[in-house]
């Protein structure tokens, strides 16, 4: 079984903090000359924060901007110990950006390290057209690839600094700038708005306190900052005058607070040996993110679902189609019969028509490998029929890939080198198994049944007669209708799930 989904939040959180990657002048719709005029207001400085989840610190972070004649260096570093699977795990992420002074982007690295597994981004910058970018998800496997890019963009943790050189902050002043999704390569258009101004206390000194022997605050200030909203999501961040954050949270996961120094991380390494190593349910994240069904199922024969969703706006998601039907807040969902299971066609599909994205390689799912394509052929064993073919797969990944937690970027190829992982590797390897054989087949992620409650999953749909759901991690073919899919696509994705967390109520109406 994999639970990899319901910790999502936690590992988005930790990409928009270690990839902040990428931004051209083009951004700004200001002239160049103030832009760089803006640019050079920017000062050496470090800031410090402390991270808390229910009011518990549970890591810390710090932000520093170093600057030369000719360039800007930004740097984030963050460390925390999330509360997984019963225990807590020791996780963290660092960026290094280099920008001109006119902030034109020269180059990136980027590193994440979560349950052990480390991930690593850099990035080189030609001209103002082309990416050089090389990602590596453990040391046997590397991507290198040429990006084009298209439009003007810019990574997440960036954007406050960017909207403080070059907009007035001001309540009521909305801004529309293209950021780039943790793990993808291309922009999407984020409006940003200036909600609520505000005074914050933030301790800038610290001391020791004898009795105690924890630092406290010495001396504070009060800094003016202002928030900014996405329409739709429910993370808050607050920023002051020159685009530095003062405090960022979203509801159920966690809160980032500016601090001194000696209050992030003095008292963090001083109170290391006081936190527990064993996590119980209401604090581990996989608990905690679940969500409660109204009734009991038992999922093996649920062949009918109808759920009501509340608490949350719906737009955006990828609920209607298929098997799926949305009616106001009720969504339905009927598992395939036999006869969607029947395909028109036989493999392989016609890689330049009407499914090409479906079929084509892509970083990280490397369906063109020969190990992929050599596996693929022998569980394939000459068959044709796309659903005889599908059916295979699916029993292959689900016999052959141990189920253990992970967290990473899923690699098709080194999931086949280590057979192991969870629903995003499960998925990842039988898409990429899919493709070479040529069977259409795209990644959907949302919520699954499990003992009782929803949890954050993925899993694959294949083309047959119209998409199919099925689950190499369960061992379903088709998947059963307690499978909610909210999107479509891969982990490019998955931050539109963060609206769900601790927000989203599910009633069963139906089910049978």
């Amino acid at each position: 079984m994999s639970r990899r989904g319901a910790i999502a939040t936690a590992v988005l959180l930790v990409w928009i903090v270690a990839l902040s990657l990428l931004i051209r002048r083009e951004l700004f719709q200001a002239p160049t000359e103030r832009l760089a005029e803006a640019a050079l207001r920017i000062s050496p400085e470090a800031l410090f924060y402390v991270i808390e989840r229910n009011g518990e610190q549970i890591g810390f972070a710090s932000s520093t901007i170093d600057t030369t004649e000719q360039t800007v260096e930004v740097s984030d570093h963050l460390v925390l110990d999330l509360p997984v699977d019963k225990r807590l795990h020791r996780s963290s992420a660092r960026a290094a950006v280099s920008l001109t002074r006119g902030l034109r982007m020269l180059g990136f690295r980027a590193s994440v390290e979560m349950l052990d597994t480390p991930m690593g981004t850099t990035g080189r910058f030609e001209g103002d057209s082309l990416l050089h970018l090389t990602i590596q998800t453990s040391p046997e496997a590397e991507d290198s690839q040429t990006v084009r890019l298209t439009g003007p963009v810019v990574f997440p943790t960036l954007v406050p600094l960017v909207i403080g050189l070059s907009e007035k902050l001001e309540v009521g002043r909305h801004i529309t700038l293209k950021v780039m999704q943790p793990g993808a390569l291309e922009g999407k258009d984020v409006e940003v708005v200036i909600a609520a101004e505000s005074l914050f206390v933030i301790p800038d000194s610290a001391a020791l306190d004898s009795t105690t022997k924890r630092w406290t605050s010495s001396h504070s200030d009060t800094i003016r900052a202002f928030r900014l909203d996405i329409p739709g999501s429910k993370i808050t961040g607050w920023v002051d005058e020159r685009g530095r954050v003062v405090e960022a949270s979203q509801p159920g996961t966690m809160t980032l607070r500016r601090t001194a120094y000696e209050l992030a991380f003095e008292n963090w390494r001083l109170s290391a040996g006081q936190r527990a190593s064993s996590v119980t349910s209401d604090r581990d994240i996989l608990e905690s993110t679940a969500i409660a069904s109204s009734a009991r199922l038992d999922r093996s024969r649920v062949a009918r679902l109808r759920v009501k969703l509340g608490n949350v706006d719906l737009a955006g998601y990828d609920l209607e189609g298929e098997r799926q039907s949305l009616s106001g807040d009720t969504l339905q969902i009927d598992r395939e019969g036999p006869e969607a299971l029947r395909a028109s066609y036989t493999l392989p599909a016609n890689k330049a028509g009407r499914f090409r994205e479906e079929l084509a390689a892509e970083p990280l799912l490397q369906s063109g490998d020969p190990r992929i394509v050599g596996l693929a052929k022998r569980i394939a064993d000459g068959e044709t029929d796309p659903r005889i073919v599908a059916e295979r797969l699916n029993r292959w990944v689900y016999d052959s890939v141990k189920k253990r937690i992970t967290i990473g970027v899923p690699n098709a190829v080194q999931v086949l080198r280590t057979l192991s992982g969870d629903c995003n590797e499960h998925t990842q390897l039988y898409i990429a198994l899919a493709r070479a054989l040529g069977l259409p087949a795209r990644s959907a992620a949302g919520l699954a049944l499990v003992r009782g409650k929803f949890y954050y999953h993925a899993w694959p749909e294949v083309y047959l007669g119209n998409w199919v759901a099925v689950d190499p991690t369960f061992g379903q073919f088709p998947a059963d209708a307690a499978h909610l899919r909210f999107i479509i696509g891969g982990l490019t994705r998955q931050a539109d799930l963060l609206r769900l967390i601790g927000q989203l109520e599910i009633d069963v109406i139906e089910s049978r």
